[in-house]
């Protein structure tokens, strides 16, 4: 029996990935999955860089806008959603487009996940405590699991987290865990695009975006955010664009601070996800933002050819 299929379209952020999907949706009545962590978010729309209202209204748009702020949402939740969507699309005939830049959300997907613990609650919440304290979680993970903080970037706190949850809840390493799973569940035939341009021109956008966030109103979305009862420590807040704009409001940052800030961070996020991408999605095609070619690339795929 032949397997559904998924089509990935991903890329380092910035890289003009929602302006293909919504081309490609369109041309291939296609409908939209989210696969960007921070998009699950209400309230969050500028610094997640949704898509608009109104581009949600040429395409089936899903897993958008499907949590609140202090809402847990794991690789595991992630699957639970994402996988009927796209059994179901294919059944209806649909090519089921899952879009975004969150690289453990699409390897569960792809790959499927290593059979360790599920959430432990209490130890999610000593972690909590133990960031509240000032304690550098990156560190606490060095002493006690030295294999898997050498190979998870110290901002990555989604996977720092994981991976002390997964050594003190079983004393075994995430990195073994997944070695003796070896990620081999493939549920889909899948077509992964990897949206890239080059560095100096995805530099320039990124500054503007930097920009174009807080003139759009970035300021007052946290604000109304931390108003709304929604505390600066929780994950969502702590996110590019977010934590920065926690900062202009505490008053620790000018404007302009604030915007440069974003930019670097957001850069050196860019290069992380190319790396992640070379290394844990090998089979992707690394395409320039060319609708004509990736539309092209989707429609032989998904016909077979």
């Amino acid at each position: 029996m032949a397997r559904p299929k998924a089509i990935i379209l991903t890329g380092p952020t910035g890289s003009g990935k929602t302006r293909l999907a919504l081309l490609a949706a369109q041309a291939l009545k296609a409908e939209i999955i989210n696969a960007d962590s921070l998009a699950f978010y209400r309230g969050l729309d500028i610094g997640s860089a949704k898509p608009t209202a109104a581009e949600r209204q040429i395409a089936p748009h899903h897993l958008f806008d499907v949590l609140d702020p202090d809402q847990d949402f794991d690789a595991a939740a992630y699957l639970a959603l994402a996988r009927p969507l796209v059994e179901r699309l294919n059944q209806a005939g649909r090519p089921a487009l899952v879009v975004g830049g969150t690289g453990l959300y699409l390897r569960s997907l792809v790959k499927g996940l290593f059979p360790g613990p599920g959430r432990q609650a209490q130890i999610r919440r000593e972690l909590k405590e133990l960031t509240e304290r000032g304690e550098d979680p990156h560190a606490v993970l060095a002493r006690e699991d030295p294999k898997a903080a050498a190979q998870i970037n110290p901002n990555d706190y989604v996977r720092v987290e994981r991976a002390l949850e997964v050594f003190r809840a079983t004393g075994v390493s995430v990195v073994d865990w997944r070695a003796s799973h070896r990620l081999a569940d493939r549920p889909f035939e899948t077509l992964a695009l990897i949206v890239d341009r080059p560095t100096p021109e995805l530099d320039r956008d990124l500054r503007l975006r930097a920009e174009r966030m807080f003139a759009e109103g970035l300021i007052a979305e946290t604000e109304s955010l931390l108003k709304a009862g929604y505390g600066p420590g929780l994950k969502p807040l702590r996110a590019i664009g977010y934590r920065e704009a926690v900062a202009f409001l505490a008053g620790e940052a000018t404007l302009s601070e604030a915007i440069e800030k974003v930019y670097l961070r957001t850069r050196r996020l860019a290069k992380r996800q190319r790396t992640w991408f070379r290394g844990q999605l090998p089979e992707g095609l690394w395409v320039r933002p060319d609708p004509e070619l990736v539309i092209g690339l989707i429609k032989g795929f998904w016909a077979g050819q």
